[in-house]
């Protein structure tokens, strides 16, 4: 085994690369990564550097591989760790640069130790998790990162010593149902009026829903859908940091991973979302609006998503990071997770009692919202969402 770290992804040939992470999950795959680097959606201008982690066998073939980035900030991980930053600060210590292993902007639980069926799991694993932690001293970095890990990996990295740290999000979850009629006949009566009456108001304004495929969007599709991307930056005054350019190729090479939906008033688009999907799953990425319509949010970027997934026999539907909203429309707390290793050892320590009293913390805000889920039959519902792991799902 020869473990190296290659600063462009470009350096490995996509179908090498996707030979270890497969094409089930979109952002695993080489097409996605590289589009971000083609389109300056990492690097200097906001602070992820490409530091990918491979191994290679006695072949040279590829045996396996982590994204893993060079981080100057902590924009665009969504696993919080600005407290931690601060204290640093406060010691008179340097917390960036660090290392993360993530799929920049992206919080979708899925695999980071990538290794290819046929090899060795076990050495690959290892080499891996060695090479990033020799490459934390080579370049002065304060801490390792492992960010939305699925359950597999999540149990690798502490059996070689990394801290696990919880996060709740939301998902939905598919029960194999036929039709959105029979996902809302699981529902109590008065969600199942709420949705209804949403769906109805969308209805009532004369809009129109449609659904494409990123082998079917035009560049003017791109364009109206890349605005709207935007413009929920700029209410929000965050940074809009992928590009139209990246949604393109991404599209052209991913095809119908890449799934659009519109909404439509007469000729003209009013609000759109972008998903990704996986063979069993689909995760909504980013949405924006031109103007306000009642329930628009909802049906765009939720109730569509789960027509598609119930259409489409998918498991699985991640709406993206927080929303409590998203409870009484099917979606249930679900548990994250991430992994830490601190180089230095106090504040180690430090973070270590941290991460456990928050665990607790995470572990009861979870348990209190599951007393909100709107399914009639709650304890079945719960006990069909543990049979499907915690969300790891790549």
């Amino acid at each position: 085994m020869h473990a190296s770290v290659v600063e462009r992804i470009d350096d490995i040939p996509a179908a090498d690369w996707n030979s270890v992470s497969g094409t089930a999950h979109p952002f695993l795959r080489h097409e996605f990564l590289a589009a971000l680097e083609h389109h300056d959606c990492v690097g200097e201008r906001y602070g992820w550097y490409p530091q990918h982690v491979v191994v290679h066998d006695a072949s040279g073939a590829l045996a396996g591989a982590v994204p893993l980035y060079l981080k100057d900030n902590s924009y665009g991980e969504f696993v919080f760790d600005w407290s931690w930053a601060d204290a640093w600060h406060r010691a008179g210590k340097r917390y960036y640069p660090k290392l993360v292993s993530a799929i920049p902007y992206t919080p979708v639980t899925g695999r980071r130790l990538l290794v290819r069926p046929d090899a060795d799991q076990d050495t690959v694993r290892t080499a891996l998790v060695n090479k990033a932690l020799e490459l934390v001293q080579a370049t002065g970095c304060s801490s390792l990162h492992w960010l939305f890990t699925d359950d597999e990996d999540t149990g690798v990295l502490v059996r070689h010593g990394m801290m696990r740290r919880t996060s709740c999000h939301f998902h939905w979850h598919n029960a194999g149902y036929r039709s959105f009629d029979d996902f809302l006949s699981c529902l109590t009566s008065r969600k199942r009026k709420k949705i209804r009456r949403e769906r109805r108001y969308v209805d009532e304004a004369g809009i129109r829903m449609e659904i494409i495929h990123g082998d079917e969007a035009t560049d003017e599709q791109w364009r109206i859908m890349h605005d709207f991307y935007r413009s929920t930056f700029e209410r929000k005054s965050g940074i809009p940091t992928l590009s139209r350019g990246f949604f393109r190729e991404i599209s052209q090479r991913m095809g119908r991973q890449v799934l659009l939906v519109f909404a439509w008033l007469g000729d003209e688009a009013v609000a759109g979302a972008i998903n990704l999907r996986g063979d069993d799953a689909l995760y909504g990425r980013h949405w924006g609006c031109r103007e306000q319509y009642h329930s628009l949010h909802f049906e765009t970027c939720y109730y569509q998503g789960i027509d598609y997934c119930i259409d489409h026999g998918l498991g699985l539907f991640e709406p993206g990071a927080q929303g409590e909203h998203k409870i009484s429309r099917g979606f249930l707390p679900t548990l994250t997770w991430s992994t830490h290793w601190i180089d230095d050892a106090a504040f180690r320590q430090a973070v270590d009692r941290f991460v456990a009293h928050e665990h607790e913390l995470v572990l009861d805000y979870r348990n209190d919202l599951q007393r909100y889920s709107p399914f009639r039959d709650n304890d079945e519902q719960q006990s069909g969402q543990q049979a499907a792991g915690s969300g790891g799902r790549a």
